[in-house]
Order: structure tokens, then sequence, then C-alpha cells
């Protein structure tokens, strides 16, 4: 069964470019939770909250590609490598 993005536990939290900086914003709103002069700090604030939600942090560029991905649960034991 696959997790609703952005809904209850698990979901996507997201750092994205912002017109005032960077945002931190949860998968699938339309508002961001907060918002940060530096992506350091959004990264920072997104990363503790993924942490908390059980949720897949997701670091997108200044063009809105995803750079990188850090899951905070539901980590599979088994993984190789």
């Amino acid at each position: 069964m696959a997790k609703k993005s952005g809904s209850g536990k698990g979901g996507t939290r997201h750092v994205v470019p912002h017109k005032d900086g960077w945002a931190n914003k949860k998968g699938g709103a339309e508002r961001a939770s907060s918002v940060h002069g530096t992506k350091r700090e959004a990264e920072e604030v997104a990363r503790a909250q993924s942490r908390r939600e059980g949720s897949e942090l997701v670091i997108h560029g200044k063009n809105g590609e995803i750079q990188r991905k850090d899951s905070h649960g539901h980590d599979p034991r088994n993984i190789k490598g």
C-alpha cells in the first residue's frame, strides 16, 4: 500500500526556493510552514520537523530540481550497501 504524500505520519517535507529566501514546505501544501533567509536555516528547521513526522526530506536547488533526499522513517532494515 502506498503512503499518501503530505498527510499524517510519513509523507514528505521540502526545502524550496521562495521569493523571500528559502521555504520549508510540507509535501502537497500551497503555503510554506516557514520561510528563511538562507537555505541552511530552512534545511535545519525542515530536518527537525521531518524527523518528528517520520517523513522524507527533499532538498531542492535554486532551479527547483531535487538535489538530495533524506528519509527519516520507515526505512527497510535490509538495505544493501
